[in-house]
């Protein structure tokens, strides 16, 4: 008769009020000691772990076999829940206080010797031997507990949404490449050859049809693609939480991403997040952050110091100021303590953004020390002083070159200064709405206006008499939700009307030609009673990523790609067979690259 090894209990559930119990476990070996007599094995499944005593003398078949018994092997047992001996408990396991006095077992499937240690997480293992291996990895425990995390995310997510009225909706992953944004990936179509489907970057052009449909309230947990160059945070396929409402503003679909976000948080890792979130414009956000996603846990704001640095003597200073360049400056509290050594490779770090100097200036009981502040006359030193808020102990950096350079030299130094003198609590939540972004920003390499975000952005009507004379004042009606110096989202109020969205195309330089290509069918859809909507898509990856405490977004996806986008696993791309090709009329020429 087969071995029944349908389980009465997973490797997690047992405790001290089920001693006696008659109990069937099955999963993954673990570890096994043997002691010369009892046989112990710690047996595994994504619950936790049970310890398992094989005893000769009263069942010596399942002995026996428990002997040859190796890592990973896949087991099932029957047996009796016992107490351990005395002072044998294991207060760091939930099943700590008891064993299971195994009667029979049977052996399900024998594994060979794993690449690496899987009962043994915290042996640190080359990241692209986990990805190759990745089903072991998640055997390992941690990625499996950020992936039941990320099912906890998008349950709590798809209760709250579908309590506020908001209908989930799938929609096509085959469509239309769209100019904007990153580059596509390409389908090619057996049936017309020649022509091609693009996996969607975002849902973004259905979920506004939806709202021509009438659908009011629409939501996805949407798989999007981008075929951009990539870093720690970012996936050639990504999920999003994809929303869109009809007969609303800002001010209406914030409570409801606010609400959201306090239920995941709450779900996931029971903290409450305190709600209504800060609010900032873009232009404070880079006068005082050097960013549009500052990270709100410490202090340092920048300061700009054009106006005291233009009373000095400081030729580096005054020179950029006459090409228009920017001073700006932030204050570190009691970085007075600094060497030269460290300030030194601070100075190195900017270097590797572009930044030819850092000057620096600390305040001593005897003044300001410094090798420029021979520059600064006594009375600008104290004007220095008092914009910084600089106290006896501390220290201020500051950096003169071109306003973008400098913004972001600033603000990655001042992340690094904060990493580096522990101001980060990686336990606390500071969550940003920033709002009014430009419109449009100016694109060198083609020499036009491009959409900041999307060309369905509309415009914040107080500048819509700009659009002539001033394109580049202008403010959209976009906003982004920021956390801990992530964005992990951004949406807008869309143009629902087809004359304005027809403007936005010709102002980004579309011709009559290529909108009726790639937007004839949505600019046909405006004009049949189009609702004033707008919507929002959250990052789901990165928002699991800062829950869950890492860095590297590939740890919260289940088989992710590496950061060159390929999949050591399946070792792909990969080359496909020639019938294939023929059948979609494609030529390529021979890969440069093989797997083996």
């Amino acid at each position: 008769m087969m071995f029944d090894y349908r389980r009465t209990h997973t490797c997690g559930a047992l405790r001290k009020e089920d001693i006696n119990a008659q109990v069937t476990l099955s999963g993954w070996v673990n570890r096994r000691r043997d002691h010369g007599g009892l046989i112990f094995i710690d047996l595994r499944d994504r619950f936790g772990l049970t310890q398992l005593v094989f005893d000769p003398i009263k069942s010596p078949n399942a002995h026996a076999a428990a002997e040859k018994l190796r890592s990973e092997w896949v087991i099932s047992i029957k047996g009796t829940v016992i107490p351990r001996q005395e002072g044998m408990a294991n207060p760091k396991l939930p099943t700590g206080d008891i064993e299971i006095l195994v009667h029979e077992m049977e052996i399900l499937s024998k594994a060979k010797t794993p690449p690496f240690s899987v009962s043994d997480e915290l042996i640190d293992v080359n990241e692209e031997l986990r990805l190759k291996y990745r089903y072991l990895d998640i055997r390992r425990g941690d990625v499996a507990k950020k992936l039941i995390t990320r099912h906890q995310a998008m349950l709590a997510i798809r209760k709250h949404l579908d309590a506020q009225g908001f209908l989930e909706i799938s929609t096509p992953i085959l469509g239309k490449s769209t100019p904007e944004g990153a580059r596509d990936y390409l389908v090619p179509s057996r049936i017309y050859p020649g022509l091609f489907y693009a996996l969607p970057q975002s849902p973004q052009i259905f979920k506004q049809l939806l709202m021509v449909s009438g659908m009011d309230r629409y939501f996805q947990i949407a798989q999007c693609f981008r075929d951009e160059d990539l870093r720690a945070d970012r996936q050639p396929e990504f999920t999003q939480v994809d929303m869109e409402m009809s007969f609303g503003t800002p001010e209406d679909l914030m409570p409801i991403i606010e609400g959201l976000i306090k239920v995941v948080f709450k779900a996931c890792s029971n903290i409450d997040v305190p709600t209504p979130f800060r609010r900032l414009t873009h232009e404070t956000c880079m006068e005082k952050y050097g960013c549009d996603r500052p990270d709100m846990r410490f202090g340092m704001e920048l300061h700009n110091l054009n106006a005291i640095a233009a009373k000095s003597t400081f030729s580096v200073f005054l020179d950029q100021l006459r090409v228009n360049g920017i001073i700006k400056g932030f204050c570190v509290k009691g970085g007075a303590e600094l060497s030269r050594k460290a300030i030194d490779e601070y100075t190195d770090f900017v270097g590797r953004l572009g930044i030819k100097g850092l000057a620096w200036i600390k305040r001593q009981d005897t003044g300001l020390s410094s090798s420029i502040v021979k520059f600064f006359p006594e009375d600008v030193q104290q004007e220095l002083i008092a914009e910084m808020q600089m106290e006896v102990g501390d220290l201020i950096f500051m950096v003169a070159d071109a306003p973008a350079r400098t913004n972001q030299a600033l603000d990655h130094l001042r992340r690094k200064v904060a990493r580096d003198r522990g101001l980060v609590d990686p336990h606390h939540y500071e969550f940003l709405w920033v709002t009014d972004f430009p419109l449009f920003s100016w694109n060198e390499e083609e020499g036009r206006l491009q959409s900041e975000h999307h060309p369905f952005t509309s415009p914040n009507l107080e500048d819509i008499h700009l659009f002539e004379t001033e394109p580049l004042k202008m403010r959209s009606s976009g906003y982004d939700i920021v956390l801990n110096g992530y964005e992990i989202g951004g949406g807008s109020q869309r143009i629902h009307n087809s004359e304005l969205q027809q403007k936005i195309f010709e102002i980004l330089k579309l011709s009559p030609e290529e909108l009726e290509t790639k937007f004839g069918f949505f600019l046909e859809a405006l004009s049949y009673g189009t609702p004033p909507h707008l919507g929002i898509a959250l990052g789901l990856d990165r928002l699991i990523m800062i829950l869950t405490q890492t860095e590297n977004i590939r740890d919260v996806i289940a088989f992710p790609k590496t950061q060159k986008a390929s999949d050591l696993m399946m070792e792909c791309p990969s080359k496909v067979a020639t019938e294939q090709l023929k059948e979609l009329e494609i030529r390529v020429p021979d890969a440069q690259f093989s797997w083996t």
